[in-house]
């Protein structure tokens, strides 16, 4: 999509204008209306379109006004208009909009600042998201016309390097999408390896661990995942330095696991093939640094990220078998399909061990039970930091992702103890599941300042209300880390 900043509006094939709640013209609306002899009030009032969020009507064609179509964008109550109201009415717009045949879009931002005109092109980026790589038969009709998004802005330079500011963590967010996206006999461990690995022309530094280092350096939990696959399982470290020179980094973990059947205790094939986002938490890492190099932040930052496949054949890992983790702890495996805190066990304790970090935060499509317990609109936050989850649960409703802090009891450890070996890797029965995958985790931290985040819930939708974010693949987490570092550890 691409992004202009203009000073008028005028020639517009669609023209947005932000209306609030009560038909309140927000900007250049009242006149243009004026010019339109009132065709703008007299739609609306011919309607039910009364300027609430995420609602739209388009006038075509009225006379006085030098534009094809105006769009009537819902902005929500004024006295609540912030960046969440301005980045749904933007994308709302672009919906409205996109199968029109009209190629350009252009939304009046004269009654805003540089930072919101920018903030509204961000929006209509992340709207006009769509992975259609593989589709070959899709007609004209069905394939979105809009190709660029202009802006109008008081100040056009302004709003330029406001946006330019925003453009990498919305390349970040696509990045992170089209991963989640991929179908797994495309996307399998070493292939995200590589796509990770490309990502130093931004200037990280990415190093890939195969299976022969990961033997070598004991990554036995997260070898056992992916031994039953003939992918071979990788670790990518990405490493982005913006701090200061010797300052202690952040770390995230993120799960991969490219393909989950289940392995031995496999999955009912009713709705596997969603399984290919399994690696949604690992996706959300690579994105967060996709970001953090593109804006080049101030801070030294770490993403570790375990790339697994879980399939069943002769090789793979047994019900009743014991492993022995990188942290010396022995595992036993009560069920195969309990799989993403195998390989986040190895991948955490190797990031305290090898980097020292102020903090971990993981993130993985972890449970099931994390959608019993939350439902698909919220993520899952559990810690042993109090500052590290407040940090987090701040960030992310700044930009429309939620979270909600859960409890990790120490009475719940008794559940994940085994008879046989230090740990087992699933709880008594489906009580508290959520609960005692993060206390498994715990086990493999070694005290540092942890977070877990689990997005089994919010990786994926299947009918999005949000304009921002299309069905499919969110880029969920991606936004939220990024704001919570820029908020809460840049210089």
């Amino acid at each position: 999509m691409k992004i202009e900043f203009v000073a008028s509006a005028s020639g517009a094939e669609a023209l947005a204008v932000l209306v609030h709640e009560g038909r309140a013209f927000h900007g250049a609306g009242a006149g243009l209306d004026t010019a339109a002899s009132g065709a703008l009030t007299r739609a609306m009032t011919n309607s039910r379109f009364t300027g609430g969020s995420n609602s739209t009507l388009v006038v075509a064609a009225p006379a006085g006004v030098d534009a094809g179509v105006i769009v009537l964008t819902g902005a929500g109550e004024s006295a609540k208009f912030d960046d969440l109201a301005l980045e749904a009415a933007a994308g709302a717009a672009y919906h409205a909009v996109k199968l029109s045949g009209a190629t350009s879009l252009t939304i009046d931002g004269s009654g805003l600042t540089a930072d919101q005109a920018a903030r509204a092109a961000f929006a209509a980026r992340l709207a006009s998201y769509r992975f259609q790589k593989y589709r070959t038969t899709l007609k004209p009709e069905k394939t979105p016309s809009v190709e660029t998004i202009k802006v109008v802005a008081a100040d056009v330079n302004a709003a330029q390097a406001a946006y330019d500011r925003l453009s990498p963590v919305a390349d970040a967010v696509e990045f992170s999408r089209d991963l989640v996206s991929e179908p797994a006999n495309i996307l399998y461990p070493e292939e995200f390896a590589r796509r990770v690995k490309a990502l130093e022309k931004l200037g990280l530094e990415v190093e890939i661990l195969g299976e022969k280092e990961l033997e070598k350096l004991g990554f036995r939990t997260l070898l056992a995942v992916g031994q039953g696959s003939r992918r071979e399982s990788q670790v990518a470290i990405m490493k982005w330095n913006g701090g200061a020179k010797g300052d202690q980094p952040i770390a995230f973990v993120g799960k991969g696991v490219t393909f989950d059947t289940g392995g031995i205790s496999i999955k009912p094939s009713d709705g596997m093939e969603e399984m290919k986002w399994d690696m949604g938490g690992a996706a959300a890492v690579a994105g967060l640094m996709h970001a953090l190099a593109g804006r080049k932040a101030k801070a030294n930052v770490i993403g570790v990220l375990g790339l697994v496949e879980n399939m069943p054949d002769g090789n793979a890992q047994r019900p009743g078998d014991v492993v022995m983790s990188l942290s010396g702890q022995s595992v036993e495996i009560l069920n195969t399909d309990a799989e993403g805190r195998l390989v986040l066990a190895d991948c955490l304790w190797y990031t305290q061990e090898r980097f020292k970090p102020k903090f971990m935060l993981d993130l993985a499509t972890l449970t099931g039970a994390m959608i019993v317990a939350l439902g698909l609109e919220y993520a899952g936050v559990f810690s042993n930091s109090d500052e590290l989850a407040n940090n987090f649960l701040a960030a992310a409703p700044k930009v429309g992702e939620n979270a909600w802090r859960m409890p990790i009891p120490a009475a719940y450890e008794r559940h994940i103890d085994s008879p046989i070996a230090d740990v087992k890797n699933t709880g008594n029965g489906r009580a508290g599941g959520s609960i005692t995958a993060a206390l498994f985790l715990q086990r493999f931290t070694n005290g540092v300042p942890w977070a877990h985040i689990d997005i089994a819930p919010t990786a994926w939708v299947k009918d999005s209300k949000s304009p921002t974010v299309p069905d499919g693949a969110v880029g969920w987490g991606v936004r939220t880390l990024d704001r919570m570092v820029a908020d809460s550890y840049e210089a």
